[in-house]
């Protein structure tokens, strides 16, 4: 591209896709070091692509409040089609990402080709689901990421403030050795059982190790009632954190135990030993942790596994043996095994 030319990624998925996109525009804009990188995204991911060094502008489309209705929607479009971007790259592959796409007449345009309205870009490339994510988005790029060549931590800047908040959680509460546990998920089926996770956290506490519970405010109920009967060992950060600051704090973690949700790829982030436990879900859709010293588990000797790649409120077959099945024994041991590998 010529230098000063504008790129627009769109990008208007959840945090856990807005995570994994990272990789992707870092190599993006190694390969246009002279070209301005913007990113669209909603309100709940803008954050992370603001702590994104790679990142030159944030537009967020709130298609839930402030550009709710197809009026609004099409004045955005309208105005965010002044900034006259030359390329447009759309990893979303959402019916609005594409008409959007279609209203600015870039250029250039790619998108997958099971998009929708995939004719719409001037080149589609093909979606492997046999690939992980930031692999998959990596093809966007002419570039040779082959073997372990994937698999590029995301880069997230924190503020001093976000370290300082962080730091004196970490001193008031005396925590040098201690893992994280996230046991949130806005899907009910991606949620290993309570009670395991109970038994996880009896495990570690006895093995002289503390335990803090993080998550959003929304898990923060949850993560109460399995800290409740818990003295000084056990504490609960969720609310707490922003999504940057949780990877400033995750930095400090010996490891971190949770579902198939955004905080493992906050984890891998954090460079830290990331657990992901998969019930209705599975690692072949490619969200698995991929940094160095991390594992997932999964209890897979189910026909009715997996019942959809995002998950349900409720079990559709109302038994949830993907969780039940799957013993906290198991994710005990092969949590101990990775604390050891890891040193």
């Amino acid at each position: 591209m010529n230098e000063g030319d504008k790129i627009l990624v769109i990008q208007t998925a959840f945090p856990g896709d807005a995570i994994l996109t990272l990789p992707f525009i870092q190599e993006l804009k190694k390969q246009n070091a002279n070209s301005a990188i913007d990113i669209l995204c909603i309100p709940a991911t803008s954050e992370i692509f603001s702590a994104s060094p790679a990142v030159e502008n944030v537009i967020v489309l709130d298609k839930r409040g402030e550009h709710k209705g197809f009026l609004k929607f099409l004045k955005f479009v309208r105005k965010l089609k002044q900034n006259k971007y030359s390329m447009v790259l759309s990893p979303h592959r959402s019916f609005r990402s594409a008409l959007i796409t279609l209203q600015l007449s870039a250029g250039k345009s790619v998108g997958f080709e099971n998009s929708s309205l995939p004719f719409v870009f001037k080149k589609t490339i093909p979606y492997d689901y046999a690939l992980h994510e930031v692999e998959r988005n990596l093809k966007f790029i002419n570039n040779d990421y082959r073997g372990e060549k994937w698999k590029i931590i995301p880069e997230i800047y924190v503020s001093e403030e976000s370290k300082l908040k962080v730091k004196t959680f970490l001193n008031k509460n005396n925590l040098d050795r201690f893992i994280s546990i996230a046991p949130g998920s806005v899907w009910e089926t991606k949620k290993y059982p309570p009670e395991y996770f109970n038994e996880i956290i009896n495990h570690f506490t006895k093995s002289q190790y503390k335990v803090v519970l993080i998550g959003g405010e929304k898990d923060r109920a949850l993560c109460e009632s399995l800290a409740a009967g818990y003295q000084n060992n056990v504490f609960v950060s969720a609310g707490t954190f922003s999504l940057i600051e949780t990877v400033q704090f995750l930095k400090s973690s010996s490891l971190l135990i949770c579902n198939d949700s955004a905080p493992t790829h906050l984890g891998v982030s954090a460079e830290i030993p990331v657990l992901t436990i998969y019930c209705s879900t599975t690692p072949i859709f490619g969200f698995y942790p991929y940094n160095q010293g991390s594992e997932y588990i999964s209890y897979d000797d189910l026909i009715c596994k997996p019942c959809g790649i995002h998950g349900y409120q409720a079990c559709p077959l109302n038994h949830f043996n993907c969780g039940k099945l799957l013993l906290s024994e198991s994710v005990i041991s092969k949590a101990e095994l990775m604390l050891k590998n890891a040193g």
